[in-house]
């Protein structure tokens, strides 16, 4: 059992019915980001701007539909391989790690991110998990 200062990392996974550069670019291009990043359905992403290369910055705005409340979700890379990997660090220390691995005319995604301290490991798995198949979702549609 981990303490309150060394809680193991979440992984999240989905399999995205797409080819690999579809993957990638529906992950990275901000006009697919907004359409994506968020985990309910009363939430949206009115704003987002990436630069997918290692020391580049994102910085996607999460709102309330009805005005609420809001965030910015940003970061910095530590590592960007096209079509392959995404790694980088949030404000707050927390690491994040994706790959993207090919599966013929599929794609799987996996994500392992250090949780925060403040809500229970399973809520948070659900958020980024929901946020993922948000993605997929997305995705497979476009």
């Amino acid at each position: 059992m981990s303490d309150n200062k060394t809680l193991a990392p979440i992984t999240i996974e989905a399999v995205v019915n797409a080819p690999i550069e579809k993957v990638w670019a529906c992950w990275n291009e901000p006009e697919h980001i907004t359409q994506w990043c968020h985990a309910s359905d009363d939430w949206h992403a009115p704003f987002a701007e990436n630069d997918p290369k290692t020391g580049g910055k994102f910085k996607t705005t999460m709102a309330a539909k009805d005005g609420s409340f809001s965030f910015d979700f940003e970061g910095v890379y530590s590592l960007v391989k096209k079509n392959e990997q995404i790694a980088y660090g949030l404000a707050d220390g927390r690491q994040v790690n994706i790959t993207f691995t090919a599966q013929g005319n599929k794609t799987k995604v996996v994500e392992t991110f250090d949780p925060e301290k403040e809500n229970p490991i399973e809520m948070q798995r659900g958020g980024w998990q929901a946020i993922l198949d948000n993605f997929k979702n997305h995705t497979e549609s476009v």
